[in-house]
């Protein structure tokens, strides 16, 4: 009879059990979209966390990834998915990787992730992502290799951001190209190469004249020929 009695509790609390987390299922996504329709990515995140924890799933944890990193939370986006190098990642989850590493100052390990990217869609803009942190890191090598895709299949009206200003902007992703392509062969030797990274910087601001980091550059560029220039004669 006790064992009776001991087996009838235990099924009434397996059943109360999935009643209750079928309930909180069904509660926490009427909050989802709840907070969907007011916009409170918090609330988003929150009830996608609840989710996650009563019905896990790779999805899931890639959305949730995913909303830490559009709300500037980098850690909690890795903390999330991981940041192991997986082929068999979703695009979300990589690009997740990619971008909240670079974020975080860490290319070597971000650069992981956006050849991963570029494996599997090659094009102009994560060519030059992986070009510029290349050079961060002194792969000049391969970055040169990015820098050259990068001319050869830009479009003239291939646009990317900058955020050296206090107000970001867009300039010509040509010109972006020519302007690293100038800092990477001044890198390459800074003794022989500087009005070779001059005439790349240039170029650069023909192509696009408001493009200010190029401006930048060049006129760092020509302030240490100038210094140059007054050193020999003295």
């Amino acid at each position: 009879m006790k064992h009776i009695t001991m087996a009838m509790a235990l099924l009434l609390s397996v059943g109360v059990f999935a009643q209750t987390n079928a309930d909180l299922k069904k509660h926490y996504k009427t909050f989802l979209e709840t907070m969907k329709t007011r916009g409170d990515v918090q609330g988003v995140i929150n009830a996608h966390t609840h989710l996650d924890i009563l019905e896990p799933s790779v999805e899931r944890k890639d959305t949730l990834a995913y909303l830490y990193l559009s709300n500037g939370n980098y850690m909690q986006a890795l903390n999330t998915i991981g940041i192991e190098k997986n082929e068999g990642d979703s695009n979300m989850n990589t690009e997740v990787k990619a971008l909240a590493l670079k974020s975080l100052n860490r290319p070597k390990l971000a650069l992981e992730h956006y050849e991963v990217l570029f494996k599997r869609d090659p094009n102009p803009t994560l060519a030059y992502e992986i070009a510029d942190m290349k050079v961060q890191v002194d792969d000049l090598v391969g970055a040169k290799s990015n820098i050259e895709y990068g001319l050869t299949n830009v479009k003239d009206d291939m646009k990317h951001a900058f955020y050296e200003t206090q107000q970001p902007y867009e300039a010509s992703l040509k010109a972006a190209f020519l302007c690293l392509k100038g800092l990477l062969v001044f890198k390459e030797n800074q003794d022989t190469n500087l009005n070779v990274a001059l005439k790349l910087m240039n170029e650069a601001l023909e192509v696009d004249p408001n493009f200010n980091l190029a401006r930048i550059s060049r006129d760092a560029l020509e302030a240490q020929k100038a210094q140059k220039t007054t050193t020999t004669k003295n």
